[in-house]
């Protein structure tokens, strides 16, 4: 990552995001990482991801700093659908409702 400049520009960018987001210090440090992104950074994707954040700022920086996740919600959702896909052109809603209810 040495010799690729941009690489690590966004590893460094994307280090300390994951940083505010685990330490929970996005409402103190969420400014100085968008001022950052906007003005050292050649990668259009995390420029789309600090625009994103933008537009939703308020939401963000409040969020940042709660032990909230929809991680396990993501999960039984990603499990539903696993399932889905297994049953396809097999089941009707009946058998995949009591496939949802009984599987682990």
């Amino acid at each position: 990552m040495e010799n690729c400049l941009p690489l690590a520009q966004l590893a460094q960018h994307v280090s300390a995001f994951a940083e505010m987001m685990t330490r929970r210090t996005g409402n103190r440090n969420l400014n100085t990482w968008l001022a950052q992104v906007n003005a050292a950074t050649d990668q259009p994707e995390l420029k789309s991801l600090a625009r994103g954040l933008l537009t939703d700022y308020d939401a963000v920086r409040a969020g940042l700093p709660l032990p909230y996740s929809s991680g396990p919600v993501e999960g039984h959702n990603t499990r539903i659908k696993m399932i889905k896909r297994k049953l396809y052109g097999r089941a009707n809603l009946d058998l995949l409702r009591k496939v949802v209810l009984l599987a682990p």
